[in-house]
């Protein structure tokens, strides 16, 4: 049997609006990943927690809420920390080209602005999973 791809979708901070994350883990669930949903305004420490604790593959956030800057290289700072360095910080929101192409050279994996598909969001995890965690299982 195929191990199922863990995705934990999180929403970090002051954010109190869920419908799109909630959107999102259905997508990710119909798509034959294993999701787990963080629930609402979650810090950095608590998402790299819960993400530790379920042991999952990605981490994806949802960000509204203009935080973007901040909360990322905060995820990114408590993974390096804790050594994940395999495991994917990817996510998306409300964010400017720009702002994702900073984040993306601090080392986030892919960020999905708006106007993004969720099946490139899909596609994107199952190629990066193919090319790092797939490699290593075989």
């Amino acid at each position: 049997m195929e191990k199922k791809i863990r995705v934990l979708v999180a929403k970090a901070g002051l954010d109190g609006h869920d419908r799109g994350a909630k959107v999102v883990a259905s997508f990710f669930r119909d798509a034959g990943f294993e999701v787990i949903y963080s629930g609402l305004r979650q810090t950095p420490q608590m998402i790299v927690d819960t993400a530790i604790q379920e042991d999952v593959d990605v981490i994806a956030i949802s960000m509204l809420s203009g935080a973007h800057m901040t909360i990322f290289p905060k995820v990114l700072d408590i993974m390096k920390k804790n050594g994940m360095d395999d495991v994917l910080l990817t996510g998306g929101g409300i964010m400017s080209e720009e702002d994702i192409k900073k984040l993306e050279e601090m080392g986030t994996g892919r960020l999905f602005g708006p106007g993004s598909s969720l099946t490139e969001a899909v596609e994107y995890i199952k190629d990066w999973y193919a090319k790092t965690r797939g490699a290593k299982e075989s």
